[in-house]
């Protein structure tokens, strides 16, 4: 077990039992998507202690982390007679997790929350830390609140369930704490293929990572200082996965952080001195596994009035997290001018050979 309350399992089941039997609830609920409900909860639903449970289910997708999904979550919770004193089983990927845990926070003031991730984007990043949420007015986790769940029960035979781009997409987030981390998590994660993954590998990799969030989570739980390390590659990130929501292919969420980490390095690198070969480095590495995402200079003021909502900032000045090296040497708070902004845009479409 690490930390408060994170636990990689090697079996689900027994572990969701002893945590049931420990834990005192009136009543239970299990939220799912169309996805988790047909390929996840059969791993659970011959508990007998899940199965008293009240199933709901809504549509899969961050398009679908909307006010109106949270709102058909609140109503089953209302209709059913919960209280403060029960218990929501979030069993989903990030989605699940963000909006599931504001549903916690919110519904009566606060009922307690067990995150079960089935993604490995989940696992490592959106169950673990209490940041919890929706997407409002076109912008990502407009709306949210702080709510640390009770338990996070981390399941690596889910990972086996997922396609490509889903491991690619959580595997972003593992190379950002790696870079913010140590030398020797950078060379493990950059010696990784993808496309051949060794299971007992990765899981061990999941824990070291978790690790690393979890380490910084506890240091800062409410993003005062140190926690803002983990929006690394976040600032353009959050608004080319927008940008890529206008268009007709949606990036998944960690697809558009490798292209954020690209062009956030490149300003650590004209910024903060983060060393040449190591950006080479981690360019070389998200061009072979990650597909590029293709936008024109026109869309340079749409992504930079994007980066001008991001909740990291204050009195309007985007805010950046950049590095002067890997092993920790972290800058928060760094402003950056429009035109160096543009220039890492560039950066990254002539890396890609857009």
């Amino acid at each position: 077990m690490h930390g408060r309350g994170v636990i990689i399992t090697d079996n689900l089941e027994e572990d969701l039992s002893r945590f049931l039997r420990a834990t005192d609830y009136d009543r239970l609920f299990i939220l799912t998507d169309t996805n988790t409900r047909e390929k996840c909860y059969p791993l659970l639903q011959n508990n007998p202690l899940v199965q008293s449970g009240r199933l709901i289910t809504i549509q899969p997708g961050d398009g679908n982390k909307t006010p109106e999904q949270l709102s058909t979550i609140w109503q089953a919770l209302s209709s059913e007679g919960a209280s403060r004193s029960s218990l929501l089983i979030n069993l989903g990927g990030g989605m699940i997790t963000d909006i599931g845990g504001f549903a916690g926070a919110t519904f009566k003031r606060g009922l307690r929350t067990l995150n079960i991730p089935t993604t490995l984007m989940a696992s490592v990043d959106a169950a673990v830390g209490g940041k919890t949420g929706v997407n409002f007015n076109g912008l990502k986790n407009e709306i949210g609140s702080f709510h640390t769940p009770v338990c996070v029960l981390i399941d690596c035979r889910f990972l086996r369930t997922l396609d490509r781009d889903n491991i690619l997409s959580g595997y972003a987030e593992m190379i950002k704490h790696a870079l913010i981390s140590s030398e020797e998590a950078c060379a493990q994660v950059f010696a990784f293929d993808p496309d051949k993954p060794d299971d007992s590998l990765l899981n061990q990799m999941v824990a070291q990572s978790v690790a690393i969030k979890e380490r910084i989570v506890e240091e800062d739980p409410h993003e005062k200082g140190i926690r803002k390390a983990l929006n690394l590659g976040h600032t353009v990130g959050h608004a080319i996965e927008s940008l890529s929501f206008e268009g007709d292919a949606p990036l998944l969420h960690g697809h558009a952080v490798a292209a954020g980490l690209v062009c956030e390095l490149y300003l650590s690198y004209k910024q903060c001195g983060f060393p040449s070969s190591k950006l080479s480095q981690v360019v070389h590495y998200i061009r072979e596994y990650y597909p590029p995402f293709f936008f024109h200079c026109k869309a340079y003021d749409y992504l930079y009035e994007r980066m001008t909502h991001d909740k990291k900032n204050e009195n309007g000045v985007i805010s950046f997290t950049l590095l002067s090296d890997t092993g920790g040497k972290i800058h928060i708070n760094q402003s950056v001018s429009k035109e160096r902004i543009f220039e890492s845009l560039d950066f990254y479409r002539e890396s890609f050979g857009l």
